[in-house]
């Protein structure tokens, strides 16, 4: 997959179909949206998905930054493993937050030679969203490209939104959350350095520090599943500051994984959130925290024996 650096000069040389959204958790929604791309693009044209580099609704704000479900670098990679063509992430600019609806699908047409567009049911696009979809139709017919337009996914007569996985999350419900995405709720990154407790106690374990702005369960342990270079591992992970062991509020994610031993340092992994265990604690000393990962660890072992 291409990443596309957007710019005043950017153009894409090959036919397009395109899909656009903010794709924050690229729920079970989007996916049908990019499915629906991809599909199209055979032969000499390619999928492209928009996106934007930021959340248009913390964009410009001075309110409270909304967390996201998903990082840029995690949306890049579902998408090149489900294997989107070009990746184009819009900055939030003034000069495209002020684009008309006319000149805003007139660059796609133009620029990335669009051919085929499919976006959902509530898409709104061009300066404060003033075009929409019976606008679109109208766009299809002028400037040549076939249009979808697709009605949201329900689930018990709410629609999925990334609203709705964010409040589920916020609440600990990982297996609805993750039902509403389409696959387990993650964080990505690189293994990082801890102060080696868990190694000294004979339970070693992988840390990540996720970015400030992306969601992260309520603290506590869960069972896991966790991705490195291809390979996938069964785990415990404890989301929240380790009381038992430090003083400071400092959120850390920290996995013991229950089959695998050696140096993961500097690695790119992908910890999926599959159950919750338990709520996180402070004990008495490490011998008691020792026990109980100990019957985490067990507990792990028990749900993956059950699948």
């Amino acid at each position: 997959m291409i990443r596309l650096d957007y710019n005043s000069e950017l153009k894409i040389d090959e036919p397009t179909a395109v899909t656009i959204g903010k794709f924050d958790g690229i729920h079970r929604g989007h996916e049908l949206l990019a499915g629906m791309v991809r599909n199209h693009a055979v032969g000499d044209m390619k999928s492209l998905i928009i996106t934007f580099s930021i959340s248009p609704r913390n964009a410009f704000s001075e309110e409270k930054k909304v967390q996201t479900l998903i990082t840029s670098e995690e949306r890049a990679h579902i998408l090149e493993k489900e294997g989107t063509d070009y990746l184009l992430e819009l900055p939030l600019s003034e000069e495209v937050m002020h684009m008309l609806p006319g000149n805003f699908i007139e660059m796609l047409c133009e620029r990335f030679h669009m051919k085929y567009l499919c976006v959902g049911s509530d898409f709104r696009f061009g300066y404060q969203g003033s075009g929409d979809v019976e606008l679109l139709k109208e766009f299809a017919e002028k400037f040549h490209f076939e249009l979808d337009v697709v009605t949201k996914i329900k689930r018990e007569e709410r629609e999925i939104s990334s609203t709705y996985i964010r409040d589920e999350i916020s609440k600990g419900n990982i297996r609805l959350a993750n039902e509403l995405l389409g696959y387990p709720y993650f964080i990505w990154g690189e293994i990082v350095h801890g102060n080696h407790i868990g190694t000294n106690m004979g339970i070693p374990t992988i840390n990540m520090i996720p970015p400030n702005d992306k969601l992260l369960p309520p603290n506590g342990v869960y069972i896991t599943e966790v991705e490195i270079e291809h390979r996938v591992f069964h785990g415990i992970t404890n989301v929240g500051v380790k009381p038992t062991i430090k003083d400071d509020n400092s959120i850390n994610v920290e996995t013991h994984i229950l089959d695998f031993q050696g140096n993961l340092y500097e690695k790119i992994a992908r910890v999926s959130f599959l159950e919750f265990l338990r709520k996180e604690k402070k004990f008495d000393s490490l011998t008691e925290l020792m026990k109980q990962i100990r019957k985490d660890t067990q507990d792990a072992f028990t749900y993956f024996n059950n699948l």
